[in-house]
């Protein structure tokens, strides 16, 4: 039920997804049975063949409270503990789901995930990872919104989240991690900045040093590979709604210009955020992901897919490990 675009968007999505995912996949939608049966039917009636043959991979459960999007972080748990988000994650807690998907309010998703999963030994705050498209292969930006203050610490353990999620999702053996900063030097930065980079030069990763905001859209291309950028969540989400507007308004610019809009849609192809999907909450013990609040029946279909991509791959465990052998390796 959460989302710009509820319940529409999220039910055309897992439609979607079944269509691509393997048989022995399924779709659990959670929330207001009524409207989630109303939207089924239309949509049913629209494809009825294709439908038919989906419908046994498709359950509901019921959830009759709504989060809205205004509404504050800690009405997930505590005003409203029958909406399909807590619902939703509890039926993920309880293993009778593999990994939870939603485009609803983004921070009561990270205090329910964060309340209901609990997070990896060793962490004091999960991070969202973030897919930004770039010249030569998309970057992984984290933290993208998750945590607006965080200690050098916090970004070093953002690191190795990122550094995880590279390798299992992006299938970069040794991801490059970049420590974003207003130079390139050691010195700069502010104090947090400074202490993080001392820590990750011996954190064992395949640290690159700093790199500038010029760095991410060419993926380092100047300076060697990038794969993972870490900053503090006020600065990545910054940087990502900025980053979101640009290809609009280029294309408007080239619209303009008199462009074909089908060449246009050919060059930015890859620079869309539906392409993507999902950003992963990472660090809580279980798949949460997190879609935008817009998002479309394609996004939320790739939303979905990163969260399969997740559960086979087995990320929350080598999360899991990865946290463990930092720790053994700092005592």
């Amino acid at each position: 039920m959460g989302g710009d675009l509820a319940p529409h968007a999220p039910i055309a999505g897992a439609l979607l997804a079944l269509r691509e995912l393997a048989p022995d996949h399924s779709i659990i939608l959670v929330g207001r049975t009524a409207a989630i049966q109303t939207e089924l039917d239309r949509l049913a009636a629209q494809d009825r063949m294709t439908f038919d043959s989906l419908a046994t991979r498709i359950s509901i459960v019921e959830a009759p409270d709504v989060i809205e999007m205004r509404d504050r972080p800690t009405a997930a748990i505590r005003g409203k503990p029958h909406s399909s988000m807590v619902v939703g994650l509890k039926l993920h807690a309880s293993e009778k789901a593999d990994a939870f998907v939603s485009a609803g309010n983004t921070g009561a998703q990270m205090a329910s995930s964060v309340f209901l999963l609990k997070l990896h030994h060793g962490l004091t705050r999960p991070a969202i990872a973030a897919m930004i498209p770039t010249l030569k292969q998309p970057v992984v930006l984290v933290d993208a919104g998750a945590n607006v203050d965080c200690s050098a610490e916090e970004l070093v353990q953002f690191a190795r989240l990122g550094s995880v999620y590279a390798e299992d999702i992006l299938g970069r053996p040794e991801p490059s991690i970049g420590l974003l900063s207003n130079g390139e030097e050691s010195e700069k930065g502010n104090a947090a900045v400074k202490e993080a980079h001392k820590l990750l030069a011996a954190a064992g990763l395949n640290f690159i040093g700093n790199v500038e905001g010029r760095d991410i859209l060419t993926a380092g291309s100047t300076r060697g590979s990038l794969d993972v950028v870490v900053c503090d969540g006020f600065v990545g989400n910054v940087l990502l709604k900025f980053y979101e507007s640009v290809p609009e308004l280029i294309f408007s610019m080239l619209a303009a210009g008199g462009i074909k809009q089908e060449v246009i849609a050919q060059i930015f192809r890859g620079f869309d955020y539906s392409d993507y999907g999902g950003a992963p909450l990472l660090g809580v013990k279980g798949v949460s992901i997190i879609s935008h609040g817009s998002s479309s029946p394609r996004a939320v279909k790739n939303a979905i897919q990163v969260a399969v991509r997740a559960v086979e791959s087995r990320m929350n465990d080598h999360i899991g490990r990865r946290l463990g052998h930092a720790a053994v390796t700092s005592a």
